[in-house]
């Protein structure tokens, strides 16, 4: 606990004061899948919940959608790219093999003063980069961070594989993580991996994603549940106390599995997947975006962010939201 000026003492504590996102204008539906693939609109929709996705261009590139992300978060901030000290990008999907994707975010925000790197851990990878953000905040080290997420994941996909092509979509992500004074310790965060799990999901650099569709669900349902259930164990709150999850969009029947698991009303969990498909790292950011602009966020309210996806890999926080004029 550190001391604030003034006549009370407080926490310090991570919270989100500003979100933005940014996806491709190319949209595609299953509709046009069906053109494609042996699929139906009907048999996409049953399984996944999907029912439109944004693809990349030729033009479209990670960094590009991840710069635009990131200035949406930062105009919404207030703050100025100078005041920025940190900068992390989660992406499975480089531009460049050597020059990492955060420092092209850099360059184009002018964010001279902020370090910056790349995270690679699939779709958990924000998450990841939330926690820790979060720490070097709570630590005092940092004081605003930008946290994006970016892929351009259907450069992976084989387009004439049904089990993996219908699932993803492209995009971007960003929030802006500051210091803020708090009454209550609301900073929670655990990460966790097994990488004996890593043949479930993966791309053999140079070819095309594959997947193991039936286990990559089991253990997404299991692993989601179990790190809620830790959260409330370990954080001291009951999961009726917070306001919003925002999981992972990588299928709609694991979101209404947790929810049905753990007796939370459907409506606590954020869904958005139908719209955009599964953005690996960028799904949970994008999510959080749209659940601000729709004004499911208040100021104040508790957020439980829980990614999971390949390596295998899985990350949870606990964040507050407060906008700018409400610290």
């Amino acid at each position: 606990m550190r001391t604030l000026t003034g006549s009370f003492h407080a926490y310090i504590v991570p919270a989100i004061t500003s979100v933005g996102s940014a996806v491709p204008a190319r949209t595609v539906t299953n509709k046009d899948l069906e053109a494609a693939l042996a699929t139906t609109d009907d048999w996409i929709r049953q399984r996944t919940g999907i029912e439109r996705r944004h693809l990349a261009s030729t033009e479209d590139k990670t960094g590009a959608l991840a710069a635009n992300a990131a200035q949406a978060a930062l105009n919404a901030s207030r703050l100025t790219a100078e005041e920025l000290d940190a900068i992390i990008v989660a992406t499975s999907t480089p531009d460049d093999a050597i020059v990492p994707t955060a420092c092209q975010v850099q360059a184009a925000l002018g964010a001279s003063r902020a370090f910056a790197f790349d995270l690679a851990a699939a779709c958990s990878g924000f998450v990841y980069a939330c926690a820790m953000a979060g720490q070097w905040i709570k630590s005092g080290q940092v004081q605003h961070a930008l946290v994006i997420g970016s892929e351009t994941f259907s450069r992976l996909v084989n387009w004439s594989d049904r089990q993996t092509a219908i699932l993803f979509g492209d995009g971007a992500g960003a929030v802006v993580l500051s210091a803020v004074p708090s009454s209550r310790d609301d900073w929670y965060c655990h990460l966790g991996a097994d990488g004996s799990g890593k043949d479930l999901l993966f791309a053999p650099r140079g070819s095309y994603l594959q997947m193991k569709g039936r286990e990559v669900f089991k253990f997404g349902v299991r692993v989601v549940t179990e790190e809620l259930e830790r959260l409330a164990a370990q954080s001291g709150l009951r999961l009726e106390e917070i306001d919003l999850f925002v999981l992972h969009q990588a299928n709609q029947r694991i979101i209404e599995a947790v929810a049905q698991r753990l007796n939370l009303p459907p409506e606590r969990l954020f869904s958005n997947i139908a719209h955009y498909g599964n953005t690996s790292a960028a799904s949970i950011p994008i999510a959080l975006a749209e659940a601000a602009q729709k004004g499911l966020l208040s100021p104040g309210s508790r957020v439980a962010l829980v990614g999971f996806g390949a390596g295998l890999t899985w990350a949870t926080c606990l964040l507050t939201y407060r906008p700018p004029g409400t610290e």
